[in-house]
């Protein structure tokens, strides 16, 4: 499908323990002063230059507002500083982010959209803070895996390994040689190489990495979903109920969620995606429904 035109300006931000990540920025020129703020997290192997992405970021720049994306570790075409990748409940990620963020515009209400992998990020964040998340005025996740158990398998069986997991794990795997190379000895790189599925890659290299004692450990501990309850923030959870990634018996109910939370649950849309219209389709419907949630309220 046709990819919107967005120009970005990027920014390397250091983070507190010495690495780095790219921002890309779509701002309004001018920029007006008392502009509302975007800042968006990617999915698994995603980036600036992500259908979901470009669709978000032009629309922000066409309501006036400053829109980024921020890229997790090593994405967006950026090495690594330290020995580290990233991972779906990286929420202390999120966390210096988001504050940066709202330090650099103290008067604008910042706003935070996570899809997929970052979804499940930002949610964990929002669970886990609480009260302190309320530097945002509000959020919204999209096409979240809020189960990582469920979310995951899913990734491992059919048509799912033999084509979405597949081009997964060539993204990530080259990582992983690149990585070897750089810090040889941190991990067992002839397992990642061996990998047949998400599983055993996380069992090899994400778990071990980041401290998991394997890829359920790291799974069960990343998930957002036990989090729910806790958000104190306007959080919108945009879930369509055929998604491919997305077991429509693992997504949440309002029973698990605070008050806060918003669910909806289309019964199409497909992953990070809810294309409509005839072919090659129209990628405006997420974003619209995310910016009124946004300007409204509902």
């Amino acid at each position: 499908m046709p990819r919107p035109a967005v120009s970005y300006r990027r920014e390397i931000w250091d983070s507190p323990d010495g690495d780095l990540i790219g921002v890309d920025f779509a701002q309004p020129e001018p920029e007006p002063a008392a502009a509302p703020v975007l800042v968006l997290f990617h999915g698994l192997e995603g980036s600036s230059r992500s259908h979901y992405a470009l669709a978000m970021m032009r629309e922000a720049v066409q309501r006036g507002w400053r829109a980024l994306v921020v890229h997790f570790r090593g994405c967006g075409g950026l090495p690594n500083r330290r020995p580290r990748a990233y991972h779906s409940g990286d929420s202390d990620e999120a966390d210096w982010i988001l504050r940066r963020t709202a330090a650099r515009w103290p008067a604008a209400h910042v706003h935070a959209v996570g899809v997929s992998l970052g979804g499940n990020v930002l949610s964990k964040w929002l669970g886990e803070r609480g009260q302190e998340a309320r530097l945002l005025q509000a959020a919204a996740v999209v096409s979240v895996p809020f189960d990582l158990v469920a979310g995951g398998a899913s990734l491992t069986r059919g048509f799912n390994r033999a084509v979405y997991g597949r081009y997964f794990l060539r993204s990530m795997r080259r990582k992983a040689l690149d990585f070897a190379r750089a810090y040889p000895g941190l991990i067992d790189i002839r397992r990642v190489v061996a990998s047949r599925d998400l599983y055993e890659f996380d069992d090899a290299f994400t778990a071990p990495l980041h401290g998991f004692r394997g890829a359920t450990h790291y799974w069960h501990t990343a998930s957002s979903k036990p989090w729910l309850r806790s958000v104190a923030v306007p959080l919108l959870a945009l879930n369509a109920r055929d998604d491919p990634f997305v077991p429509a018996e693992s997504l949440p109910t309002p029973q698990l969620t605070s008050r806060n939370v918003l669910l909806e649950q289309p019964a199409r849309g497909g992953h990070a995606a809810f294309v409509r219209g005839p072919w090659p389709g129209d990628l405006g419907f997420v974003p619209r429904r995310i910016f009124g949630f946004f300007e409204r309220g509902a």
